[in-house]
């Protein structure tokens, strides 16, 4: 059974939370609200939204109703903290919950009809789709509701979710990844309701889109701390490959040539000690951990012996090791233009800002 999903954002007015600790609320049985199955493939987070929302429809929970509290609903369904927190924080930002400071989560919408239906495809969920998504609800219109759906990569899964969506939705929004038939699939959609995310695809390109050119942004996030680059003696792109977009790699061979610096491309730096002089340009937060930790093991210091920039700018990169230089496009604006171009049906092909942010670690 396909359950809806169902996001938007709705103001929460706070007088009405004294409203719940007045009077004494009707707490349902978690037996009666969530149906967790295992063998759905469906995350475990979006099935206690579903499982809330259905409740609601079916009149098992009502406005004001009290749910059981999340260490009571880890316990009795084996759900981590995480998963039943995630679920909560969505259902909250949709306005169809609110939280009482010592008391728990209570109903606080029922009406979950809307004007318009979005499909939205993501890649894989990670922190800077949390920026992305939250920043897209947050600019949309709450009459409409967003069906949110990830992909992981694996391209009949890609295909199995838009062929099922064809003709349910009043938009469609597609990150395709790093799939060249991306057509073939999509093609299948109304031409006039697709928008594409993240990637300017050749076989894409009639469509509307949001990307990020990822080998100017290297070169030109390069070229904003060229001073700093330039003083070390040898430059080191970490670059895994796979899923990571391949331009990345031709705008740091681009600088290098431009300038005249000594490069290297790896795929990993699990068996190599950094030696000093050298800067690392990393894809993957796991090989940045062990830059940080074998530079600490070597004695050398980040910014000074060792140079090190990351991309995707998260908080934890603004304190670990004194603070890490990234290069990273704005989600949270990618996440505004988005909402805009569906909101106002714009069809135009947008790139996404992105910069240098400077820290100690280059």
């Amino acid at each position: 059974m396909k359950f809806s999903y169902l996001l938007t954002n709705v103001k929460i007015n706070i007088k009405k939370t004294y409203f719940y600790c007045l009077k004494k609320p009707t707490v349902v049985n978690i037996t009666n609200i969530f149906n967790i199955d295992e063998a759905t493939g469906i995350p475990k987070y979006r099935q206690i939204i579903n499982s809330v929302c259905m409740a609601i429809e079916q009149g098992i929970l009502k406005k004001g109703d009290k749910i059981a509290s999340i260490n009571q609903i880890c316990g009795e369904l084996s759900l981590s903290r995480d998963t039943v927190m995630l679920a909560f924080n969505e259902l909250r930002s949709r306005g169809i919950v609110i939280t009482v400071p010592g008391k728990g989560y209570y109903i606080e919408k029922t009406d979950l009809n809307f004007d318009r239906q979005v499909f939205l495809l993501f890649d894989e969920l990670n922190v800077f789709k949390e920026d992305l998504y939250t920043s897209f609800l947050e600019r949309l219109d709450n009459r409409i509701n967003v069906d949110i759906y990830f992909h992981h990569f694996n391209y009949h899964v890609y295909k199995e979710l838009i062929e099922s969506s064809v003709g349910k939705y009043s938009a469609y929004i597609i990150m395709p990844a790093t799939f060249n038939n991306s057509i073939e699939v999509v093609r299948q959609l109304p031409s006039d309701k697709v928008f594409i995310l993240d990637r300017l695809k050749p076989d894409l390109y009639e469509y509307p889109v949001i990307y990020q050119d990822f080998e100017k942004d290297v070169y030109d996030g390069m070229m904003a701390g060229k001073e700093l680059f330039c003083k070390y003696q040898k430059l080191i792109m970490v670059f895994p490959g796979g899923k990571e977009p391949e331009e990345r790699v031709a705008g740091f061979q681009r600088f290098c040539t431009d300038w005249n610096m000594k490069s290297e491309v790896l795929r990993s730096v699990e068996k190599r000690n950094v030696q000093k002089g050298e800067a690392y340009i990393v894809v993957s937060d796991r090989n940045l951990v062990r830059i940080v930790k074998n530079a600490a093991a070597m004695d050398l210091q980040l910014g000074r012996d060792v140079g090190l920039v990351s991309f995707n700018d998260t908080m934890l990169k603004e304190v670990v090791a004194g603070g890490i230089t990234t290069i990273s496009t704005d989600f949270i604006q990618m996440g505004k233009t988005l909402a805009d171009m569906i909101l106002n049906h714009k069809n135009i092909k947008i790139r996404n800002p992105s910069k240098l942010i400077l820290r100690k670690s280059l």
